[in-house]
């Protein structure tokens, strides 16, 4: 509708109101529409309201309504991303304690790459002990801890909400397995239930920094001396937004969030791309070391995404080189999530989480590191059969971040950055956060954890083992095409016990050995 029939017909809806009295009511309507057609005319801002006045705002509505209308009209149950509605169902169903199993077999398509498997055995196992857990922590630390199978991954209070945290933790105490607070410091909510907590500690020390965000000794041993803390996580980077910084702009730094963070109110709080704490990989792990003391000799590890090859080696040479060891890694997938991220580094930065597991795996068994140090795998895990894969790929345990947040509540709406998260996870709204019942969706996040190591432990007795590490790349099997498939050791390399340190020129990653450093971060050419 061009703008200038656009002024007649509602000129003469308003003097056909003004003349038959019945109809006077509607000047109501057609008043305030004839005015916003006036100022769709004469506004410079957008080009389709201009031209066709008023009719053109339908566009925005609709753009506004498109996701939901997709996601609960459209899409099918393998539909839907970052998680299809059939993996958020699972979710849904377990959480609540409902009926999460499937008729009438796969909707997945067998032949095609969508579809992976793991070996079952003719003589499945009985009855394994299904309470063992993983225990974490080498003898150079004092205060080993016993981790489960799945635990919740780092989500900071700022990005999720008080009464979020709340349950999380809750939930985690309930469950008897452990929350990772996130980069954005040890809150009070994190406190309040006294579940098991991972302090992770990012480039921004919340917590534990001085007035110039440096790193303060004195600040984190009291913080880290807390019997709630089990161990320490060093975040070097984080699979949806590897290498890159952030900043919590002032106007959403609360009087709470800077208490937790440790910084002024109302001021930005800036995460810098890179540590000050160290530079070099001998630095950082003589750092971790710190920390281990510092704390009581709690288990202190990184967590990061794989970027570029040699610097994961050059992390194993400072290890050999200094003798100190660290306790655990954490590998991120680039499939992760976050409340906000540009959208080059989501779509473009960072090693998928098989890559980055199997190269972590075989840097820790090529230096003959991994009977010590612990191996855990982040990203987009969700079910038992995920947890299965990790396994396989040489993960110890998994943790999760988004499937807890469906556990809660989380319907995918993608408002995380906005703050205005309809069901109260993500937001920092009083209004919306009340939705969020805290004891109600505690239970929920138990029920989900327990219900998906279950499946775990009955994916490992189908396939005849007597727990989930004894696993191995030969069970886990991938289709290449629609006619060939393999088991995954055939697909990928996996390296044998000392390989790196014995022949590393015999492996495919050799290169990157000798571009390795322990006194530097930059490749050696």
């Amino acid at each position: 509708m061009h703008r200038w029939i656009a002024f007649p017909i509602l000129l003469a809806a308003v003097l056909f109101a003004v003349w038959w009295a019945p109809a006077r009511w509607t000047l109501l309507l057609w008043v305030p529409l004839l005015l916003l057609t006036f100022h769709d005319v004469v506004q410079r801002h957008h080009s389709l309201r201009r031209n066709f006045p008023l009719i053109a705002r339908i566009r925005w509505l609709f753009e506004e309504l498109r996701p939901f209308l997709y996601a609960y009209i459209v899409e099918g149950p393998l539909d839907g991303r970052p998680f299809a509605r059939a993996e958020r169902d699972i979710v849904y169903a377990r959480a609540k304690r409902e009926l999460d199993s499937h008729p009438f077999g796969t909707e997945l398509d067998v032949y095609s790459d969508e579809y992976e498997w793991m070996s079952h055995s003719i003589a499945p196992a009985m009855a394994p002990d299904r309470s063992q857990r993983v225990r974490i922590g080498t003898e150079q630390c004092a205060r080993p801890y016993d981790a489960a199978l799945l635990n919740i991954s780092a989500m900071s209070f700022g990005s999720l909400g008080a009464n979020a945290i709340e349950a999380l933790n809750l939930g985690a105490k309930l469950g008897n397995f452990y929350h990772d607070t996130g980069e954005g410091g040890f809150s009070p909510y994190h406190r309040i239930h006294g579940g098991d907590i991972v302090w992770e500690l990012g480039s921004g020390y919340f917590g534990c920094r001085d007035k110039a965000g440096r790193f303060d000794p004195e600040r984190f041993r009291d913080r880290a001396a807390e019997d709630q803390v089990k161990m320490i996580e060093i975040k070097l980077s984080q699979g949806a937004k590897p290498g890159h910084g952030g900043v919590l702009p002032g106007a959403k730094v609360s009087a709470e969030i800077a208490a937790t963070r440790g910084v002024p109110e109302g001021q930005d709080c800036v995460s810098p791309a890179a540590h000050s704490a160290f530079a070099t990989p001998i630095e950082m792990v003589e750092w971790a070391a710190r920390l281990r003391g510092l704390s009581g000799g709690k288990p202190v590890g990184i967590k990061l995404c794989v970027g570029q090859p040699h610097e994961i080696y050059a992390v194993m040479k400072a290890m050999i080189e200094t003798g100190i060891r660290l306790d655990f890694i954490v590998v991120d997938g680039a499939e992760g999530g976050t409340g906000a991220a540009p959208v080059e580094f989501s779509n473009r930065v960072g090693m998928p989480l098989r890559e980055g597991l199997i190269f972590v795996r075989n840097a820790l068994v090529g230096c003959g590191l991994k009977e010590e140090i612990r191996l855990a795998a982040s990203g987009k895990v969700h079910s038992g059969a995920g947890l299965a894969v990790n396994c396989a790929l040489g993960a110890d345990w998994s943790n999760a971040a988004r499937a807890f947040m469906f556990s809660l509540g989380c319907v995918q709406s993608l408002k995380c950055h906005t703050d205005q998260c309809p069901t109260g996870v993500a937001t920092q709204d009083p209004g919306r956060q009340r939705g969020l019942v805290v004891e109600d969706k505690a239970e929920r996040v138990r029920r989900f954890q327990a219900a998906t190591v279950n499946a775990l432990w009955d994916i490992n007795c189908a396939m005849g083992l007597e727990s989930p590490w004894q696993i191995q790349p030969h069970h886990l099997h991938e289709r290449l095409n629609s006619a060939r498939s393999d088991s995954i050791d055939c697909i990928y390399k996996f390296y044998d016990r000392g390989v790196l340190l014995e022949d590393p020129d015999s492996v495919a990653g050799a290169r990157y050995w000798t571009m390795a450093s322990a006194d530097s971060f930059r490749a050696a050419l």
